[in-house]
């Protein structure tokens, strides 16, 4: 029996020309194409593909919290690929812990995602090797850093030191956790305390080089 998919992206060109690549290929079926994220879940409650190809440019809903929302839903196990353009290191670390099965990108030779295609059906996984290998390395320097953090702040001092890393304000960091300025000030002078750091552009330094933010 030949795969069966459906595809989606914002880009009604490229659908097409989608469309008939893969209704060139005997053994495999494109069920529909949607060019919003609406019409993927429309289509996921009508068929169960084998895979989704999806890209991040839809109009409606970003790609990956598509993904996030048929999971929830449980609306399909079809095996998801990504089809973009190109990948930042945060897009590629939501898509790793997505356990997104496949990644190409859309300046791949068609042979490739044909090949892509036929792996993630029969349970593989297919990945862009570069983009991936970075912020693989990347995930787990932050994730090594947060469990060291673990060990010295509270989940508190280390959200407050994340968002005062961003650049927020002491008001606006109170505004977001629903606190009061002079709580997140205590907060501030704890972690400036137990890391042994005295400003905010020293905490920033700090949390980038454990790759907080």
């Amino acid at each position: 029996m030949p795969t069966t998919l459906i595809a989606a992206d914002g880009h009604p060109i490229f659908l097409l020309g989608l469309k008939h690549l893969l209704d060139s290929q005997s053994d495999l079926r494109l069920l529909t194409c949607c060019s919003r994220a609406a019409k993927v879940l429309d289509a996921l409650g009508e068929h169960q593909p084998d895979v989704l190809l999806f890209a991040l440019n839809l109009p409606d809903r970003d790609g990956l919290q598509l993904i996030r929302d048929i999971r929830a839903a449980g609306l399909s196990t079809a095996r998801p690929i990504l089809l973009t353009e190109r990948l930042d290191d945060e897009q590629t670390i939501e898509a790793l812990r997505l356990d997104i099965q496949g990644v190409v990108l859309k300046s791949m030779p068609i042979h490739l995602l044909i090949q892509c295609i036929h792996k993630v059906a029969s349970g593989g996984q297919w990945l862009e090797k570069d983009s991936i290998g970075h912020a693989f390395e990347k995930m787990l320097h932050r994730e090594a850093g947060a469990r060291r953090l673990a060990t010295i702040l509270t989940d508190r001092e280390t959200e407050v030191m994340g968002l005062v890393a961003r650049g927020l304000s002491n008001r606006q960091i109170a505004e977001k956790l629903i606190l009061s300025e002079g709580t997140v000030k205590i907060h501030i002078h704890n972690i400036y305390s137990k890391l042994g750091i005295n400003n905010r552009v020293d905490l920033t330094l700090y949390a980038q080089k454990k790759g907080i933010i």
